[in-house]
């Protein structure tokens, strides 16, 4: 996430997930699977490709330290956007085809302009599933990939920041894959976005929200992920989340999360944060924002400030995995609703 440098100072009826209760082990807990319906049972499988063994291996891969850091337009960087790429080429998961690559250039002038300094030319990650029913109607899955770099010769690692998002949108890319492999692909066209420039000033996803691949009408929501391997002191322990922004712009887009969490692992949703004028202003502080300033409704999902935020600890060893595989599942059940639900979720309020 984006380091803070200077401090500043009528309910929609919820459309059914169907989505069986889930245990943590991944089991229904609400029915017999001889009683689901065809779709609760295509969510039930997708969901169980969500897996701790492959969040805890490729991310051992992303924040080692031969991605030296991951800075904007690294070497290092570009290491850790090609391992991306072969996970979704094996996965079978394509790019966007008006894209033609899963690369969309950010370029260093672009960046310089905005205050990124020498910044060499980075690149935006896209991988593309498309949509059965409504392929022109795009849910964003969003994480940035890029970090702090090496300084002084130490290698921060950025294994929760934000290391820890990109696996999890890997992983629900996967999920959806495996529905759709086996004829239950998603409604609507979902879009996973890795984003580079994040930590520098939110650049690649403003570089996307001024140059997207997909018009932003059609863009729904925007479901970002950063931070979701660790806790903060306050929540020590707890088995929490931060949601911010899910009702800035949409009366329904909290409802339709909070349900998809009670039907999941009931994770505690905390939002200390979903306050525009909150003295840590995290609503304006990571990629989500770039979508919402385009009045595109947001929910952004955040582990919390902890003590090795910013340094060169952040390392994988500290990654509570069971917690960020539970965190990844409700996103992935909110994307689920999303895609699949009749009617696009309404943007009925304003910033």
């Amino acid at each position: 996430m984006k380091k803070l440098l200077i401090p500043l100072f009528s309910i929609a009826i919820l459309a059914s997930c169907g989505t069986a209760k889930i245990s943590d082990n991944g089991q229904n807990t609400s029915k017999s699977s001889r009683g689901l319906t065809k779709a609760e049972k295509a969510f039930q499988a997708a969901y169980k490709n969500i897996e701790l063994e492959d969040l805890k291996k490729n991310l051992t891969v992303i924040a080692s330290d031969e991605m030296q850091g991951r800075d904007t337009g690294s070497p290092g960087q570009k290491k850790a956007g090609e391992y991306m790429i072969n996970f979704y080429k094996n996965q079978g998961i394509s790019f966007p085809k008006a894209l033609g690559s899963y690369y969309q250039k950010v370029p260093a002038d672009f960046m310089k302009k905005r205050g990124g300094g020498n910044l060499p030319d980075s690149e935006n990650i896209l991988a593309f599933i498309e949509g059965t029913e409504k392929p022109d109607e795009i849910i964003v899955v969003s994480a940035h990939y890029d970090h702090v770099g090496t300084r002084n010769g130490v290698v921060y690692n950025g294994a929760d920041d934000d290391g820890s998002g990109t696996v999890a949108v890997m992983e629900i890319a996967k999920a959806f894959q495996s529905a759709k492999k086996s004829g239950n692909g998603p409604k609507r066209s979902i879009l996973f976005l890795h984003v580079t420039g994040e930590e520098h000033g939110l650049f690649g996803s403003e570089f996307y929200s001024e140059n997207p691949v997909f018009p932003l009408a059609n863009t729904v929501v925007d479901l970002n992920i950063d931070m979701i391997g660790r806790d903060d002191p306050e929540n020590r322990g707890k088995q929490y989340v931060y949601v911010i922004g899910s009702e800035m712009l949409s009366s329904q887009l909290k409802i339709i999360n909070e349900t998809a969490n009670k039907k999941t692992n009931n994770l505690e949703l905390n939002y200390k944060y979903d306050d525009p004028n909150d003295p840590e202003r995290l609503y304006y502080r990571s990629d989500h924002y770039n979508f919402a300033k385009n009045n595109i409704p947001v929910a952004f999902f955040f582990d919390g400030i902890h003590e090795d935020y910013h340094k060169p600890t952040d390392d994988v060893e500290k990654i509570d995995f069971s917690l960020l595989q539970k965190r990844a599942q409700l996103v992935f059940a909110t994307a689920w609703e999303l895609a699949n639900r009749t009617d696009r979720i309404a943007v009925d309020r304003k910033e």
